[in-house]
């Protein structure tokens, strides 16, 4: 397991928990911390003179649940050169503001919880010595103060630094879980040691995905060619060439990311790949703006793609269409030759939608020769729609009422009926899903005393526009 998975999990289970110990429930939806870790994140790795590596990124990226934009490593790489002190937190003075009416002490309980988290950020990205400690000093203190200036309930000490190694070590993060330093003070930490997902597991997590039956069942055929291609290769029977390399043809918000993520691991699982991990950039990712430096920057995400795969959202965009002087050119053919050079240990996924893409592939004879498995991902319907938002709710623990569940029915009908090309499939539901919730807090926080059941269900009214 990566340090970044490591890092994901540790992290999610301190906010679960700090999130479920929040009395109020509009409080526990203000409380959304990923933002600003990830500014805590690249404040600490400045103070420590960090190396920005690839993997920087993967850690970077693991502190957010996985629904926004993935920050890439040329732009953590500027971000981190330009980051400043440690920033407040944008819902502190939130849960001041209801410290003070209520005598709660939230915020004096995350001042408490707050410097353990510092110091897994700092450990996790590689970074040490006195400059980081007295950055994170100086951010606690600052915050202790903007706290104690308002009288607020809790305990009149500052909160305690964390422990942090004196030096900085050399660049990490690929590394076990047994190599990773885990501050003590994290709430429920992970296992040291976590179970590798079987071939089994693995295809029944595809299998449970909503829709794409069309593509589950390439998926399989691919996986079951795979495999008597390997057992004839044992027995010394002829092999045909394979090529691994796919395009993945469809809208936004189709599941196209779920499933390449799903790939590496299945092809990891049946020995194909050494690592199974997935490394997903766009043009943005491979391109740099002058000559020379595009192949630089490819062949590093390149290198940091091996053992895995590579996954190229809209490589359309690289296409050499946009002319001949353009530097996609040149990334191109750094990845064609990457995908010879390293054919038994990396595979690449090309995505975007149908139209550009096909164009983009038939403009290349290489690119042609080496992409001939062409996954089609179709727009969700209706009912996936809203079997993908139940799925949501049940999982962040909401309950559509029944007379909500047929308001939600008609509405996303109506939705995929008047879809146009900008439809984002499953990423609007997600969207639709954030609404609903906050709608919802805002009538219940009106509650004297909510239930359980009060706090879970999701009305009619709060489905809003959805009807």
């Amino acid at each position: 397991m990566s340090i970044d998975h490591s890092l994901h999990q540790t992290y999610r289970r301190w906010v679960n928990t700090f999130r479920r110990q929040l009395p109020d429930p509009g409080l526990r939806l203000a409380f959304q911390p990923d933002v600003y870790f990830q500014a805590c994140a690249r404040s600490l790795w400045q103070a420590g003179g960090v190396t920005i590596t690839p993997d920087h990124a993967k850690l970077y990226n693991a502190l957010g649940e996985g629904g926004g934009e993935e920050t890439l490593f040329w732009e953590l790489v500027h971000q981190v050169g330009q980051a400043g002190s440690l920033p407040e937190p944008p819902f502190f003075q939130r849960l001041c503001r209801y410290d003070q009416q209520t005598g709660h002490s939230t915020a004096r309980q995350f001042l408490e919880a707050l410097p353990p988290i510092l110091g897994l950020l700092a450990q996790a990205g590689g970074a040490g010595g006195s400059a980081v400690t007295a950055c994170i000093q100086e951010g606690l203190g600052r915050l202790y103060q903007t706290w104690l200036a308002q009288d607020l309930p809790g305990e009149r000490t500052p909160p305690a630094l964390p422990p942090l190694p004196e030096a900085v070590p050399a660049p990490v993060p690929v590394a076990s879980p047994a190599q990773t330093q885990t501050p003590t003070q994290i709430p429920e930490p992970v296992q040291a040691q976590e179970k590798t997902p079987s071939l089994e597991d693995l295809l029944a997590e595809l299998d449970a995905l909503v829709g794409l039956e069309t593509v589950k069942a390439q998926v399989h055929s691919l996986i079951n060619l795979v495999k008597v291609r390997r057992l004839r290769e044992a027995a010394g029977l002829p092999t045909p060439p394979l090529s691994l390399h796919m395009v993945f043809l469809g809208n936004p918000g189709t599941g196209k990311t779920t499933v390449a993520r799903l790939v590496a691991q299945l092809y990891r699982a049946i020995g194909v790949l050494s690592k199974g991990q997935l490394v997903e950039v766009d043009r943005a990712g491979l391109v740099a703006g002058y000559t020379g430096q595009t192949a630089l920057k490819t062949r590093a995400v390149v290198d940091s793609a091996l053992g895995g795969v590579l996954f190229i959202d809209e490589a359309y965009a690289l296409s050499p269409e946009r002319g001949e002087q353009d530097f996609g050119r040149e990334a191109i053919e750094v990845l064609l030759k990457a995908m010879e050079d390293h054919r038994q240990d990396l595979v690449v996924i090309v995505a975007g939608y149908t139209g550009p893409m096909e164009r983009f592939i038939h403009s290349n004879p290489g690119l042609e020769s080496r992409f001939n498995q062409y996954l089609h991902f179709s727009d969700y319907d209706g009912g996936q729609l809203l079997e993908i938002f139940t799925g949501l709710c049940k999982k962040n623990g909401y309950a559509l009422t029944q007379a909500a569940e047929t308001l939600a029915a008609q509405g996303f009908q109506a939705l995929y009926a008047q879809r146009d090309e900008n439809f984002g499939n499953a990423r609007e539901v997600r969207n639709l899903f954030e609404t609903v919730v906050s709608r919802q807090a805002d009538r219940v926080a009106q509650l004297e005393a909510p239930s359980r059941e009060a706090l879970m269900a999701l009305l009619p009214e709060d489905l809003g526009e959805m009807g």
